[in-house]
C-alpha cells in the first residue's frame, strides 16, 4: 500500500475550505443575496466557452517557437478551464422492506492515466474541445489554479490541457503545484537555483568534474499534424551532465551516479522544482 503523502498546508486548507462558509471564490454565503444584480451564483455566468485569448495566445507563441513554457503558464494561472464530468453508475441500493431502490447516477471527475503510468487531469481550453473530446462530458468551469488543486486532491501528478486537440499541453508535476499555489513557475532548465543545486551536490565527490543542467528531451512535444513543438511534452524535463574525471571502472561509475541520485532525491529544492532528469555522463578534462 502506498503511504499517504501529506498536502502543504496552504494547499489542504483551501480544499478544505470547499463547501465551508464561502464559495469557490472565497465570498461568504452569509448575507448573500440572490436576487436583482446579485444573483450572480458563479464568475462565469456570461462564459461564451470560448477559449481564453491570452492563453490560446501564449500556446501560439509557443508553437511558432517564440514564446516559453512558463509565458504559457502564466496565462494559464488567469485563465479560466473546463474540467470534464462525467455519469458513473452507482451501486443499487437497498431501500425500506428489502425492497431495492433504482440504480442512480453520480457524476465523477474524469482522471487519464499518461503514457509513463502518472495519473493526469484532463482540463480543456473550451467547450468546444471537451465535447470533441468526450461529447458526453459536462463541462464545468473553473480557474485553472482551481483545478490545479482538484488535481492535487484526485493525486493526479499531472494536468493536460486539451488532450487529443490541435495542440496538447502537459502542465507536469512541478508547474501544477506552483499553479495549485498561485506562484510564479520558472522552468527548471531556467532556474539559477536548481542549477546550483545541483552543482553543489558534486560537493564531498572528487570524481565529478562539474555538473551542468540543460533542457531534457522530453520538453519537446508534437502538435496534431506532427510538428514539433519547443515545450508541452510529458518529460524529462531536464538533462543533468555530469562531466566526470577519466579513470572510473564502471562498477564505481554506477555506485557514483545512484549516490547523486539519492542526494538529488532528497533535496527540497529539487524536489520542488523538478519533475524529472535524464543524465548524461561525459569525460572532464582539466
Amino acid at each position: 500500500m502506498t503511504e499517504k503523502r501529506e498536502l502543504p498546508g496552504h494547499i489542504a486548507a483551501a480544499l478544505a475550505g470547499a463547501g465551508g462558509s464561502t464559495d469557490s471564490a472565497g465570498t461568504p454565503w452569509a448575507g448573500r443575496s440572490l436576487e436583482g444584480d446579485d444573483a450572480h451564483i458563479h464568475n462565469f455566468e456570461h462564459d461564451d466557452g470560448e477559449a481564453n485569448p491570452e492563453l490560446a495566445g501564449a500556446l501560439r507563441a509557443l508553437r511558432d517557437g517564440v514564446g516559453g513554457e512558463d509565458a504559457v503558464l502564466a496565462a494559464l494561472s488567469k485563465a479560466r478551464v473546463f474540467i470534464p464530468i462525467v455519469a458513473q453508475l452507482a451501486e443499487e441500493a437497498e431501500g425500506h422492506d428489502g425492497l431495492h431502490a433504482d440504480k442512480q447516477a453520480d457524476m465523477a471527475l474524469v482522471t487519464i492515466k499518461a503514457p509513463d503510468g502518472r495519473m493526469a487531469l484532463p482540463v480543456f481550453s473550451s467547450a468546444a474541445a471537451l465535447e470533441a473530446w468526450h461529447p458526453e462530458a459536462r463541462p464545468v468551469a473553473s480557474y485553472a489554479a482551481r483545478a490545479a488543486l482538484s488535481a492535487v486532491s484526485e493525486r493526479a501528478q499531472l494536468m493536460v490541457l486539451d488532450p487529443a486537440g490541435e495542440f496538447t499541453f502537459v502542465v507536469r508535476r512541478a508547474p501544477l503545484w506552483a499553479l495549485a499555489q498561485q506562484k510564479r513557475w520558472i522552468p527548471s532548465y531556467q532556474d539559477p537555483e536548481v542549477a546550483q543545486a545541483f552543482r553543489a551536490s558534486a560537493a564531498g565527490h572528487p570524481e565529478v568534474g562539474d555538473i551542468r543542467v540543460r533542457r531534457g528531451s522530453g520538453v519537446h512535444s508534437q502538435d496534431a499534424q506532427g510538428l514539433e513543438v519547443p515545450g508541452g511534452g510529458i518529460g524529462p524535463e531536464l538533462c543533468v551532465e555530469l562531466a566526470l574525471r577519466p579513470g572510473l571502472e564502471s562498477a564505481q561509475l554506477s555506485a557514483l551516479v545512484s549516490t547523486l541520485q539519492q542526494d538529488w532525491a532528497g533535496n527540497e529544492r529539487l524536489a520542488e522544482g523538478v519533475d524529472s532528469i535524464e543524465v548524461k555522463v561525459t569525460l572532464f578534462h582539466d
